[in-house]
């Protein structure tokens, strides 16, 4: 696997903190695409499976309480909301209204992926398919900082890096001052359990999955494979398959991955158009 290495900041930076450690407030009603998804991922009426090629559709789960209140959630789990529940219930109406079908459903072992995963199918017409979970599709540990607020352990990083306040540390995350790898190193220094993940280590197990699962489907004729994971996880798994910018990923996006010929290519990110074409259902 051939990968173009980089270092994501900026909006990488914006969405570990405003959107996947916990606090999205809201993020999930929001209806705009990234500009990637706008040039390249507008859904057609109907998609086409070529034998041998694998296309994931990696999307982040449904909106959950904890996304809600604004606390770390990594291996901690709550259940979806309401908003969670009708957002994964528009992703799988729009992905049946495109004649997307899958070969295979894979997600984390979180609950929140788990419900994610069975509604979207439900959905979509095709609750037959049976639920692969793989614990290598987690959200990065937060350890200590499990269930926390994001305030009290964003402000203990920044504290550790040299940041006087919460509030003078989240400016310099948001902007790429301080990069997400640095932000989560330093996390795992501070974690007292052994628990929480770095970037590289959940970069790595994120793309351990991805390939068995692609070698898997592919030996088996290829075909369409769903994923649903989790917003942090899923972009570390992407950040050295791409040299574009990474968006905020709103709950319910989906971001295509094509496999062919032991290659990836990154389609889109963070699309909403499934879910809009469920919501117009």
């Amino acid at each position: 696997m051939k990968m173009k290495k980089r270092i994501f900041k900026g909006f990488l930076a914006l969405s570990a903190f405003f959107m996947l450690a916990g606090c999205g407030s809201g993020a999930n009603e929001a209806k705009t695409e990234s500009k990637e998804s706008q040039v390249s991922s507008a859904v057609s009426s109907s998609e086409k499976v070529e034998a041998g090629k694998v296309t994931f559709y990696v999307t982040r789960h449904g909106k959950t309480m904890f996304n809600t209140v604004k606390r770390a959630q990594g291996w901690a789990d709550t259940p979806l909301t309401d908003a969670g529940v009708e957002v994964a219930e528009s992703l799988g109406k729009g992905l049946e209204k495109n004649k997307v079908k899958f070969v295979s459903a894979y997600s984390s072992d979180a609950g929140r992926a788990r419900e994610t995963t069975k509604l979207v199918l439900k959905n979509s017409n095709q609750a037959q398919l049976e639920l692969n979970e793989d614990p290598r599709l987690r959200e990065f540990g937060f350890g200590i900082y499990e269930g926390d607020t994001d305030e009290n352990m964003w402000g203990d990083v920044g504290k550790k890096l040299g940041y006087a306040s919460y509030e003078e540390f989240m400016p310099a995350l948001i902007s790429g001052e301080v990069d997400t790898p640095t932000a989560t190193k330093t996390l795992k220094e501070l974690d007292t359990t052994g628990k929480a993940e770095d970037h590289e280590t959940v970069k790595l197990r994120m793309q351990a999955a991805l390939k068995e699962i692609a070698t898997k489907t592919e030996k088996s004729g290829g075909g369409n494979v769903l994923i649903v994971a989790h917003g942090m996880s899923i972009l570390a798994m992407i950040s050295d398959m791409t040299e574009n910018s990474l968006p905020m990923l709103e709950n319910a996006s989906v971001t295509k991955i094509i496999y062919e010929d032991g290659k990836y290519t990154v389609e889109s990110v963070g699309d909403m158009s499934y879910i809009e074409a469920g919501e117009n259902k």
